[in-house]
């Protein structure tokens, strides 16, 4: 599997952690308790997340970069 793969996974693996912990804050807003912990560590996820969208792009860029192009055809020049 390649690093974009991997990445993608990732991404995937912490998207649905995010939406735990939203549904945990909720959860913990109904039951009257602080979620200042709780949220902290949803930004730390959320923040997460976006460094690996980055680098996924990053990978898709580098990846689009090493294949060969495609020939025009003569009906397009």
């Amino acid at each position: 599997m390649c690093d974009i793969d991997l990445v993608r996974l990732e991404i995937d693996r912490m998207r649905f952690q995010v939406g735990r912990q939203n549904r945990e804050i909720l959860q913990l807003r109904r039951a009257g308790i602080s979620t200042e912990a709780a949220e902290a560590l949803l930004q730390r996820m959320q923040q997460a997340l976006l460094r690996l969208r980055e680098q996924r792009e990053l990978l898709k860029g580098e990846e689009a970069r090493r294949q060969p192009r495609k020939q025009r055809s003569a009906r397009h020049a």
